[in-house]
């Protein structure tokens, strides 16, 4: 059974997939050991209490320094001994120490096709307010191993998402939530947790040898 931790900053959409992804089936030998929220008061929080899993604030807010933060949020983490940390809508970046610790073993959901509107700066409502201020026809979602940089691991799926006239950065990002998003990070974790695929010169392969 893959022990999962999920990290989350708001209101949880991805994380309700994943949870509804596990009671449907859909997600098969893996189960959420714990939320961790870097914000109080979010619904993620409360999407975790519903369905009865543990969950956690570790916020910056409460450390003098980030190095502390850091050293808490590892912490914590590791009391679960996860198998796989899902970013779900994590705004926060991964401490270096955490991604060596877990190399290829922590997962994330990005609403852009990568290497389109990604890294520093790209993030929630912003990459889709750039997605159609420059015009682009088809957008998605990615989800991806982490590694030190931004947005630059390795690749698991990706799924394309037509924007269409008349489209507000509101309205593209639902659509990419619910045509891409809920869709590639439950069977990423579904796939991760019965090994079918892995990571080989840095790039994701299935293991019948078919590069995702």
């Amino acid at each position: 059974m893959l022990k999962v931790v999920v990290l989350v900053s708001g209101g949880g959409t991805n994380l309700q997939a994943i949870i509804d992804g596990m009671a449907a089936g859909r997600i098969t030998n893996a189960r959420i050991e714990a939320v961790i929220s870097n914000n109080r008061g979010v619904k993620s929080l409360e999407r975790a209490a519903a369905a009865g899993i543990p969950g956690f604030c570790v916020s910056p807010k409460d450390y003098e320094t980030r190095e502390a933060f850091h050293e808490a949020l590892l912490s914590k983490v590791e009391e679960f001994a996860p198998d796989l940390i899902v970013l779900a809508g994590f705004l926060v970046r991964i401490p270096e120490a955490m991604v060596h610790r877990y190399a290829n073993r922590i997962v994330n959901i990005h609403p852009s096709l990568i290497p389109s509107f990604c890294g520093v700066g790209y993030y929630g409502l912003k990459v889709h307010e750039r997605v159609l201020e420059r015009g682009v026809k088809v957008t998605g979602a990615t989800v991806h191993f982490v590694n030190e940089g931004m947005d630059e691991g390795p690749i698991i799926a990706q799924k394309a998402v037509y924007v269409e006239d008349g489209d507000t950065p509101e309205i593209l990002q639902r659509r990419v939530m619910e045509q891409a998003e809920w869709i590639l990070l439950p069977a990423a974790i579904d796939d991760i947790a019965n090994g079918r695929i892995e990571v080989q010169d840095g790039r994701v392969v299935r293991k019948d040898g078919g590069k995702e």
